[in-house]
C-alpha cells in the first residue's frame, strides 16, 4: 500500500486519485497514518460486505429471540416509554 505525506497529497491530488484506482493510498501527517484514499469500487465492495454481515447478524439475533419466545407484542412492551 502506498503512503504519502499530507502535503504531497495536497500538491498531487490528481495523481494520488489515479493511484487510488489501483490500490488504497495512506495519507500521513507527521509520520502518522491519518486517512486512506481508495477507489469507489473498493469502497462499494467494503460497504456491501459490511451490510451483508450486519444483515446476517440481525437475522441470527432475530432467530434467537424468536426461539426464546420474543413476540412483537413483548418487544413493543419492552420498548414502551415508561416515564
Amino acid at each position: 500500500m502506498k503512503k504519502v505525506a499530507a502535503t504531497e497529497a495536497k500538491n498531487r491530488l490528481g495523481a494520488i486519485l489515479d493511484d487510488a484506482q489501483r490500490e488504497p493510498v495512506i495519507i500521513q501527517r507527521q509520520s502518522r497514518d491519518i486517512a486512506v484514499i481508495l477507489s469507489m469500487a473498493e469502497f462499494d465492495r467494503i460497504r456491501a460486505r459490511n451490510v451483508a454481515a450486519f444483515l446476517e447478524a440481525s437475522k441470527a439475533v432475530a432467530a434467537e429471540a424468536k426461539a426464546k419466545g420474543l413476540t412483537a407484542k413483548k418487544l413493543a412492551s419492552l420498548l414502551a416509554d415508561e416515564d
